[in-house]
């Protein structure tokens, strides 16, 4: 059994063994550190078959979960369909279908090898849309260099008129330059940027009509946000950016920037300890960035995984590649958004769904502990279905009203993303020493040694997790509290003097026997 499989078995408590069973009389029945169950895998049927087959497929050549390929093409979705299709629900109630989702995994799971497959045909995509674009993009840098030409002739002529002509030529000269600089050269499309600052998002999303999307194998948007830049967080832009609030943005020096409905997409992937901190970020809560993202913290499987995989099949990538460039092509030059609307059917799912959010919002409720995500809840589920709408009918989906057996899988996935935030935010409130004793208590029921001594402990964990000896002592001291360890009294000591022994600890007999 591994750190992984058993941290998964500590959310139970234990549950399957009786008090009973447990022998010598000295000990209590420990207190379980965590109550939450095991987390639920991705549910891999919410996708059509093109799309499906290529989460399967990476996830079985990569040997990587599927939730970090299912989740990434949910934001790969958005990337091409952000900012240019919302989702009707009833009346004024609308949903941009861009989104922010975050995957945790340990390092060396291969999350560069997925992000390269699932975002590659859509960086092939933007190469397109970048060659289409070119005779319109040298066709405007032409005309603009005309027009200036014209100001400045005209301007030169006004300033030696006679003096009966001068007025005329003058506003001749005027009209001329303002329509110099009111004729706009169309940026470079582009739909993914990377290593961005706030400020160079408000400029993508100036230059690309709106929209522009953040995927990265790495946390480091995190770390700006934080403020790795500025030494404060500046998180506006993307609060902004998933709402599809009007953006205004005046710099000294620069004209002001004005969207009127941004969308900004994210899909990250990051490590664990990445995910925990964000709490920690000045304001990341109470504004509501944390309540924005939709969170996945699957298992991961180094240890496990298969060295000889089926390798990913050529037509299920070049089936994938047609759909997603067909979809992105299809709604890039889109100014105002497509809507799609519900069936009265699909209406009803999510109506359902919504009586479901709405009873475990109170203060007793089960949402309670994430009553600002689960407040986004419903929203979420609304543009997820419109992703798995177009994912259906990349060709014309935005002329087809959204079925209810696409609002069921969306609900499917909201329940998924909303166990999955449960578990992020029940971490990020806990101590350091909690989710210290957590994986302390993992690795002993993974080596299930009667007895063990501090030294022997230290050896047999990651530097990363405990870089000094004495990072133990909190989770130790949990540990002991809870009654799953708890220590023996020291040797005598030697008339030799020395250093003192290691000291000693007995386990609980469930560690023992590898419960």
């Amino acid at each position: 059994m591994t750190t992984n499989d058993v941290r998964a078995d500590l959310w139970g408590g234990f549950e399957d063994i009786e008090p009973e069973q447990i022998t010598g009389p000295a000990w209590d029945e420990p207190v379980p550190l965590r109550t939450r169950p095991p987390l639920p895998d991705f549910p891999m049927d919410v996708f059509p078959a093109w799309l499906g087959s290529m989460v399967r497929g990476v996830a079985e050549e990569t040997q990587t979960p599927a939730d970090l390929a299912g989740c990434l093409a949910l934001a790969v979705l958005a990337t091409a369909a952000g900012g240019r299709v919302k989702v009707c629900v009833r009346g004024h109630w609308r949903e941009p279908v861009n989104i922010y989702t975050a995957i945790a995994l340990p390092p060396g799971n291969r999350k560069s090898a997925v992000f390269d497959l699932m975002v590659k045909p859509l960086l092939d995509a933007e190469k397109a849309l970048i060659e289409l674009s070119g005779p319109v993009r040298a066709e405007a840098e032409t005309l603009a260099k005309l027009a200036k030409a014209a100001a400045e002739k005209a301007a030169a002529k006004a300033a030696n008129a006679e003096p009966e002509h001068r007025a005329t030529q003058t506003a001749e000269a005027v009209q001329l330059a303002q329509d110099a600089d009111k004729m706009r050269i169309p940026a470079e499309p582009q739909l993914v940027a990377d290593d961005v600052t706030p400020e160079n998002v408000g400029t993508l999303l100036d230059e690309q009509g709106g929209r522009i999307s953040c995927l990265s194998a790495e946390g480091e948007l995190f770390d700006i946000i934080a403020g790795r830049y500025t030494g404060k967080p500046n998180m506006g832009m993307f609060l902004k950016g998933h709402a599809g609030d009007m953006l205004r943005v005046n710099r000294q020096g620069r004209s002001a920037q004005h969207v009127d409905s941004p969308a900004v997409t994210i899909g990250l992937a990051v490590q664990p300890e990445v995910l925990d901190a964000l709490s920690r970020i000045d304001g990341a809560d109470g504004r509501g960035l944390l309540a924005r993202f939709l969170y996945s913290k699957p298992l991961s499987l180094v240890g496990f995984r298969n060295l000889t995989p089926a390798l990913l099949d050529e037509q299920v990538a070049t089936t994938y590649a047609k759909h997603l460039a067909g979809l992105t092509l299809a709604l890039a030059d889109w100014t105002d958004p497509a809507l799609i609307q519900l069936t009265p059917e699909a209406d009803a799912v999510l109506l359902a769904f919504q009586k479901v959010t709405e009873s475990r919002l109170g203060p007793d409720g089960s949402f309670a502990p994430i009553v600002k995500w689960a407040s986004k809840r419903d929203g979420a589920v609304a543009r997820i279905a419109g992703l798995l709408h177009l994912a259906a009918h990349p060709e014309d989906g935005w002329h087809k009203p959204i079925e209810p057996s696409t609002m069921a899988a969306a609900t499917e996935l909201g329940d998924y993303f909303t166990a999955h935030a449960l578990d992020v935010f029940t971490v990020m409130s806990a101590s350091p020493a909690h989710e210290s004793a957590v994986t302390v208590l993992a690795q002993l029921v993974s080596s299930n040694p009667a007895q063990f001594t501090k030294r022997e402990l230290y050896r047999s964990l990651r530097r990363a997790d405990f870089p000094e000896i004495g990072d133990l002592d909190p989770a130790l001291a949990l540990l002991e509290e809870h009654g799953w360890i708890r220590q023996l009294p020291p040797p005598p000591r030697s008339s030799k003097g020395g250093r003192p022994p290691s000291p000693r600890y007995e386990t609980h007999p469930r560690i023992a026997r590898g419960a």
